[in-house]
């Protein structure tokens, strides 16, 4: 079998390393099941963390928790401590956050497309009724 060479830069071998290594780091960053979603449910204001778990179903506290530290790690997310009684604590996103809106709203249009395509595809896979 041979091996189909591109002449074009933008597919060389050093390009394509490039931007494997550039999706890792994204990967990294927001990568994982409750990321964007932990973001998406910050994207109308600030929430307490009983907000956010009762918003993001299926998170349970540890796994929120941790997905918050290292949102804040990361500079998406930012925690605000009031010193009330009870102390109050709120999460929001960061201007950094902003940088994600065009990926969110074209990972959604492709969310919404994909799953209507698995719907027609049902459809067509459903068995016949004898």
């Amino acid at each position: 079998m041979t091996k189909l060479k591109i002449n074009n830069p933008v597919h060389s071998e050093p390009h394509c390393k490039a931007r494997l290594n550039a999706v890792a780091d994204a990967l990294y960053a927001i990568g994982g099941k409750w990321k964007l979603r932990i973001i998406v449910g910050l994207m109308d204001g600030t929430k307490r963390f009983n907000e956010l778990q009762r918003l993001i179903d299926g998170i349970s506290a540890k796994v929120l928790s941790t997905e918050l530290k290292e949102l804040e790690m990361n500079g998406f997310i930012k925690r605000n401590v009031f010193a009330s009684t009870p102390v109050t604590v709120e999460y929001e996103l960061t201007k950094y956050a902003d940088t994600l809106s065009s990926v969110l709203d074209t990972l959604s249009k492709w969310g919404a497309m994909h799953r209507e395509n698995v719907k027609k595809s049902m459809k067509k896979k459903k068995p016949v009724e004898v």
